[in-house]
């Protein structure tokens, strides 16, 4: 009960503070009452005792202050001192803007980033217990990460002991006959246990069941909820309906939910089944598919990758042709779908964090001034009465308003930030990246934001905090703001302003490095003329073109009908353009040379005949494709340099015949020409070995047309996808783009250039914040050694004396912070090993560069604030003093 009735008191106490400090000054008045009448009982003067009285009670204000805190007050003085804290603001908009303007830029900059940090890297995986899922892949010595054989597959499923599920998947794309006519749809192939090792299930409908998978199955298919939305109206009685995918029925048993991606394979629309074995699947050493599996539960990657080993060493043992030198590879499916952008979001998270750093030491430095400008209010407010604790109070909390200013702002700069950013990722790339579909200010991102809050609030608290010293109230109030700058903020300015330096040496270094592997990589000798040149991909049904004849009378109809139009050069096709990737591979075997039973393995590239006058690359010796090369005539091959260098390095490789593993006749080709090393692969991938088929001796009736223009390409490619849609409506066509915009938009290309533009951007903002920041301390200093100056020139120094006295002063710190920078950059620079391109992380002209850049601007900004002291007026400067 007294509990509370105490309670109740505080509470009204607080409701009323009127009320409260009336009584408190009735108290207070009746207690000095009673002293001074005791005092006077002692026959002590009524003078004399009121004297005593005030001595033995003390400062009133303090003893008000005191009882506040004691009896619950502190709600109404914190808000005093918010209130306070927002009129010093006020007075101070310069400041103000300034430290608000730079802690909002570093905010907004390290909360975007991270937000893409989080949807990659953080966000679980939209599956049931996703840290239990992982990728299988097969590895030999050319290849690290490669596909499974579906036979491999087989077995691996069959003999493992470590997966409680074990499926597949491979890449698809189907004809399907629209209302609007056919459309290429992209599609995935999967085990029939596929979603249920994922955990997914269905928003309408079933999934997949591993009956659904076997030869004599009817064939069914799964709808991508968009796909549902967008091409069948969201209709509930979507299940069972059938529909054509490459001129086989198939019937919809189902619809994916919403939140379901699948980042490997980017945007599936239809999911059908592996169901019948196609060609390459009915050959161990063809490769086309990807492993996912379920661990079993206490069953570590480690372990899973040693059994799968084992499995693969049986392998290797039992097929001898097909499996030797392979092996096994496991890991989390996390790092399967983002391990290529991890490094780069890693990098640029610490590119932001520096950049925060620096916006943290420049408002520091900003705050240290005004600290040193307050010392004489601080000594008046002490010697007031103010305690120790609410003086320090009064800096928490401006710097709490100072941050949540900053906060407020960077959330909605980092807000507009985030979706400039996506806008700024290629449209194909993003379908590849699904989990950046509900990236945003979600509570994780929004928990990192309060974090970096409370850690700069912390910072900008204690700066001024620890500069006041109450037991030096006196001589500060005393000084009043005159005479030399501090010890203390000499030492503090200067460490903070190295330290900025430092920072930015880094992040320069690193834009650098990052911005000199870009332009090398878009440098890189391509081996072909990518100007003027027009892709897009034709797919026919199989129904009319899958025989030979047919596939050839195609491709002679399509090539013949470009060729015709206005503004055509030349066209040709290939199965695969360049810069597209080191895939669909072949093994060889060169005819007369020692065989051991290794795997030769090499792209292999079906073209047309004018394929490689097309794309303009050298003739290195022999001959190219001509109409001669038919199918009646005696099998030929076109193979690269990289090959003739490394199995015919002594000998001229025209006239030598190439197989398979076995020689058998079918397969032996004879080598008529050698061509330059076309970059098949990725601007950042090796020049592999590579042989090229004419088309018409190996046939296919997909391929990638490729047109050389004499005007813009981009603006031929309406007319070119009409022509092919006028020979024959039902042939698909998709991926129209230029050459150019094959190499700029790549995900090499793209990932190098946004690290080194935005690292770039960062090391901008740094080295102007950095600069600034030495700007101010040098200013300061002047400005505080005025009456010094004064003097100086009042006994006749010179003013380069002057000159010399200042920029000194400033090179110790532009020094101290570019050699410190420059040690602390080789360490961080050297963990950007895998995002360099043809450039070491001790680059020595993009190191000196840099030093040079920030040494430069650097003294730039003090020769400002030393001209400014070699102008002062001895008489005016003693004067002011």
């Amino acid at each position: 009960m007294q509990a509370i009735t105490l309670f109740l008191r505080k509470l009204l106490i607080l409701i009323s503070r009127d009320n409260y400090n009336r009584e408190l000054d009735e108290e207070m008045d009746f207690h000095r009452e009673q002293v001074r009448q005791e005092m006077q009982s002692d026959s002590l003067p009524a003078a004399d005792a009121q004297h005593a009285v005030r001595r033995q009670f003390g400062n009133d204000v303090r003893l008000k202050e005191q009882s506040h805190e004691i009896v619950g007050f502190r709600i109404e003085s914190v808000w005093q001192d918010f209130r306070f804290a927002l009129r010093q603001l006020h007075k101070n908009p310069g400041f103000a803007c300034v430290a608000i303007m730079v802690l909002t830029m570093g905010i907004a900059a390290s909360v975007a980033i991270f937000s893409f940090v989080d949807a990659a890297l953080i966000k679980p995986l939209p599956y049931q217990n996703p840290s239990r899922l992982v990728g299988v892949y097969e590895t030999s010595a050319a290849c690290p990460h490669c596909n499974l054989s579906y036979q491999d597959y087989l077995d691996w499923k069959k003999d493992n002991k470590v997966f409680s599920s074990f499926d597949a998947w491979g890449w698809a794309s189907y004809l399907w006959k629209s209302p609007s006519g056919v459309q290429t749809i992209p599609a995935a192939r999967v085990a029939g246990g596929f979603f249920h090792t994922l955990g997914v299930s269905p928003a309408v409908g079933r999934v997949f069941t591993e009956a659904d998978d076997t030869p004599g199955a009817p064939r069914t298919a799964l709808l991508a909820y968009s796909t549902w939305q967008k091409r069948f109206g969201g209709n509930q009685d979507v299940v069972g309906k059938s529909l054509m995918l490459d001129d086989a029925a198939y019937t919809i048993i189902g619809v994916l939910p919403p939140e379901f991606h699948f980042a490997p394979r980017g945007e599936a629309e239809f999911w059908t089944t592996l169901h019948d074995p196609n060609n390459c699947e009915k050959r161990r050493s063809c490769h086309n598919l990807f492993g996912i599996a379920r661990l079993n539960d206490g069953v570590s990657i480690q372990t899973a990758l040693a059994n799968m080993k084992s499995i693969a060493a049986q392998l290797e043992k039992q097929y001898p042709d097909s499996n030797l030198g392979q092996g096994a590879l496991v890991m989390s499916l996390s790092d399967a779908i983002v391990g290529d952008i991890r490094p780069i979001l890693l990098v640029l998270l610490s590119g932001a964090g520096l950049l925060l750093l620096i916006a943290c030491v420049n408002v520091s430095s900003l705050l240290l001034v005004r600290a040193e400008n307050r010392k004489r209010e601080m000594a008046v407010r002490g010697a007031l009465g103010a305690s120790p604790a609410r003086l320090i109070r009064q800096f928490i909390t401006e710097g709490i308003v100072l941050v949540a200013a900053s906060m407020i702002c960077g959330l909605a700069m980092a807000y507009g930030a985030i979706q400039l950013l996506l806008k700024l990722i290629p449209s194909d790339m993003l379908l590849r990246m699904p989990y950046l579909q509900s990236i945003g200010l979600n509570p994780r991102v929004l928990a990192f934001a309060a974090a970096l809050g409370i850690f700069s609030a912390a910072i900008f608290s204690l700066t001024p905090a620890l500069r006041l010293s109450i037991a030096n109230l006196r001589e500060d109030l005393a000084e009043g703001g005159r005479s030399a700058a501090g010890t203390t903020w000499k030492r503090l300015g200067s460490n903070l302003v190295a330290l900025e330096l430092a920072i930015a040496v880094v992040l320069l270094a690193g834009a650098g490095l990052l911005g000199k592997s870009f332009y090398r990589l878009l440098h890189v000798n391509l081996n072909f003329n990518p100007d003027h040149l027009a892709l897009f991909e034709i797919s026919a049904p199989n129904a009319n073109y899958e025989k030979p004849p047919q596939s050839i009378a195609l491709s002679k109809r399509v090539l013949d009908s470009i060729a015709s139009m206005p503004g055509v050069v030349i066209a040709s096709h290939t199965s695969d353009p360049p810069v597209t990737c080191n895939c669909d591979t072949t093994w060889f075997r060169v005819q007369g040379h020692p065989f051991h039973g290794e795997h030769n393995d090499a792209p292999e590239r079906s073209v047309s005949t004018d394929y490689f006058k097309t794309i303009q690359a050298r003739l290195i010796r022999g001959r190219f494709y001509t109409e001669a090369d038919d199918a009646s005539s005696t099998p030929a091959i076109i193979i690269n340099q990289t090959l003739a260098k490394q199995f015919f390095p002594n000998e001229d490789p025209i006239g030598k015949m190439i197989g398979d593993t076995e020689l058998s006749p079918k397969s032996l080709r004879q080598i008529v020409g050698v061509v330059d090393d076309i970059r098949e692969g990725g601007l950042d991938q090796e020049i592999r070995p590579a042989v090229y088929y004419p088309f018409v001796q190996s046939t296919d009736d997909d391929f990638e047309v490729v047109v050389r223009t004499a005007q813009d390409p981009k603006s031929m490619l309406p007319a070119l996808v009409k022509v092919i849609h006028e020979i024959d409506p039902n042939i698909g066509v998709r991926n129209e783009l230029t050459m150019e915009q094959q190499i700029s938009d790549s995900e090499t290309a793209y990932l190098h250039r946004s690290s080194a533009w935005l690292v770039g951007g960062f090391a901008i903002l740094a080295l102007l914040l950095s600069v600034v920041g030495l700007y101010g301390v040098i200013a300061y200093s002047v400005s505080q050694r005025t009456r010094e100056i004064g003097v100086r020139m009042a006994l006749g120094a010179q003013r380069s004396s002057v000159y010399q006295l200042i920029l000194k002063e400033a090179t110790w710190l532009i020094t101290f912070g570019i050699f410190a920078g420059l040690a602390g950059s080789l360490a961080l620079t050297a963990l950007m090993g895998k995002l360099l391109f043809g450039v070491h992380s001790w680059d020595v002209p993009t190191l000196t560069a840099v030093a040079l850049l920030l040494g430069l601007s650097a003294l730039l900004a003090s020769y400002i604030p030393a001209r400014r002291a070699a102008s002062v007026n001895p008489v005016e400067a003693l004067r002011a003093e």
